[in-house]
């Protein structure tokens, strides 16, 4: 196992690619050891290119939609012997088409991923973080969260979930030493979109953020103890118009983004 070299220990959760990965790349230009995990081989690859900063790198392949994949991931964490100073819970999984259309066992995969497998991992970490009396937490939501996502109904109702858990831990932790905040980004140019088959509609087609950008002004937030970040002046001003418009007209202008286009009517 590689030794202690940097600073502190920073923990990225869905880190073989996209805003993942990059989140872990600020860490580790930043100087802190890594632990990265995802559900894929992957894994390996991007840690070799974290190792170029000089930085130890612990990656661990577990499925995190599993509670023994994050248990698996906690013990290995505390096998380290280190405190845990940054925690960025980003895994995240997508599913697109009509709800009743979806295998159930997708569906269900995205919750146990985006919500159960978070919160869980995040009381074994953010306990750790509270009796030592410092520690930052990052969460991953999503503008999305702000939207009833017609197409995406369950993704979305699992980032307003997330949006909702940062802000209210957050609260409850004030005072600790422990500050969290939520990321929240809009389309963002990775692989979320072919992986939840979401190719064929207008937000799969539209033109994406970088999530290099995307991780900077995530983890410049974090780092800064700041609640939540909505990334992108077009993703700040949808959020904006979230709050005063009525719901069933979100829910449809999310169908016209989310709806397969051999689909729409």
């Amino acid at each position: 196992m590689d030794t202690q070299t940097g600073k502190g220990l920073g923990v990225v959760t869905g880190a073989s690619t996209g805003i993942g990965y990059e989140l872990a790349k600020r860490a580790a230009q930043d100087g802190y050891d890594l632990v990265i995990a995802a559900d894929e081989n992957d894994i390996q690859r991007a840690a070799a290119q974290l190792k170029e900063f000089g930085c130890a790198v612990h990656p661990i392949e577990v499925d995190l939609a599993t509670p023994e994949g994050v248990r698996r991931l906690v013990a290995a964490i505390q096998s380290l012997q280190r405190p845990v100073d940054l925690l960025m819970a980003n895994a995240g999984r997508g599913l697109g088409e009509a709800f009743l259309d979806e295998d159930l066992q997708r569906a269900q995969r995205v919750v146990d991923t985006n919500v159960s497998g978070t919160i869980m991992l995040v009381h074994a970490i953010g306990n750790q973080m509270r009796n030592r009396g410092e520690g930052k937490i990052l969460l991953t939501g999503s503008i999305a969260g702000f939207m009833p996502g017609s197409f995406q109904a369950v993704y979305n109702a699992t980032k307003a979930f997330i949006n909702s858990f940062s802000l209210a831990i957050r609260d409850e932790l004030k005072g600790t030493g422990v500050t969290v905040t939520c990321l929240m980004p809009g389309p963002t140019d990775t692989e979320f979109f072919d992986r939840a088959d979401l190719e064929n509609t207008s937000i799969g087609q539209m033109k994406k953020d970088d999530p290099a950008m995307v991780a900077r002004l995530g983890y410049e937030a974090m780092m800064d103890g700041e609640g939540d970040v909505v990334t992108g002046w077009k993703n700040k001003l949808q959020s904006t118009l979230a709050n005063v418009t009525p719901s069933g007209v979100l829910a449809a202008a999310h169908r016209r983004m989310a709806e397969p286009k051999d689909q729409a009517n």
